[in-house]
């Protein structure tokens, strides 16, 4: 299965842009769809069906705080990676149990939604 992470951040100049990463590649946009197209064309073209569930906010299962917490690490991130370097182990274990988290959420969501989609049908 491939995951896609699309995170929302500024650029230099305080735009927003999103960035979609997936493995170790990534493309970024002025628009969640922009930036997720641009990676599409980047990943292989036989690519299994993909189900993507967006939250547009917190919900209860990932909240807001959880969400800025994983924005600033992923910022973080970002910034050491561009100078060649790592992050601190304690802020890696963190942001590597948040995007567990957040994959949490994501399955929970999708086990939702297909809940309710059975029940209508």
């Amino acid at each position: 299965m491939t995951t896609v992470a699309i995170l929302s951040s500024r650029d230099e100049s305080g735009h927003r842009m999103y960035r979609a990463i997936s493995g170790d590649k990534q493309s970024v946009g002025k628009t969640a769809g922009e930036a997720l197209d641009a990676l599409t064309a980047e990943l292989a073209e036989d690519l299994p069906a993909m189900l993507l569930i967006q939250s547009v906010g917190p919900d209860r299962f990932f909240g807001a705080a959880q969400q800025q917490r994983l924005a600033e690490l992923m910022e973080l991130w970002h910034s050491a990676n561009d100078q060649g370097l790592t992050l601190a182990y304690d802020l890696q274990n963190e942001l590597d149990s948040l995007v567990a988290a957040e994959l949490r959420a994501a399955t929970a969501r999708s086990a939702e939604m297909l809940s309710q989609i059975n029940r209508e049908s």
